[in-house]
């Protein structure tokens, strides 16, 4: 049985997602490498290129945000240093030989221990967060944006980088 209203109610829903917003422009998705320009949005309808001002400000947005996680990758790295040093120098320190003082010094610990741990898996769901986001950046498939990507991690792991470089911005 054949429903042509609902074709229909399909066809007008899909070309509404296409018209334009009230800014009067038009966001293009290619799924194919490309290097136009021309109704190129960045993640958001907001974030329109529509000229070439507007497209060397983007570009230097995503620089900033590669560098940007490059940061959030050595505040975690400094962070995790930091928990896993105070954790080792709990664990190797001694107990005093009081009974009960052990008991308070033991819940202390797993307690120090158990806020180390919650701020890593925050920083991690952080840095999650962020490599997802540069990855919808990256898959606008243009050119320009995919090597300002890369700018953005090669400056980002000048500056912050340290001696890791095995983790990439590849999803997490």
């Amino acid at each position: 049985m054949d429903h042509p209203h609902h074709h229909h109610e399909a066809d007008e829903t899909a070309s509404s997602a296409m018209m334009p917003p009230s800014g009067g422009h038009r966001c293009q998705m290619s799924m194919l490498f490309t290097w136009n320009t021309q109704d190129l949005c960045l993640v958001f309808r907001w974030w329109h290129v529509s000229g070439p001002i507007s497209l060397v400000l983007s570009l230097l947005v995503v620089v900033a945000l590669g560098m940007g996680y490059e940061y959030v990758r050595e505040i975690t790295r400094r962070y995790e240093a930091r928990v896993d040093a105070a954790n080792a120098q709990n664990i190797g320190g001694e107990l005093p030989d009081n009974e009960s003082s052990s008991l308070l010094t033991g819940r202390a610990v797993k307690n120090s221990q158990r806020k180390g741990q919650t701020g890593k898996a925050l920083l991690y769901a952080i840095q999650v967060f962020y490599s997802f986001f540069i990855m919808l950046l990256f898959m606008t498939y243009n050119g320009w944006v995919m090597i300002a990507v890369a700018v953005g991690a090669f400056f980002g792991y000048i500056l912050w980088g340290g001696s890791n470089a095995t983790k990439s911005v590849a999803c997490h």
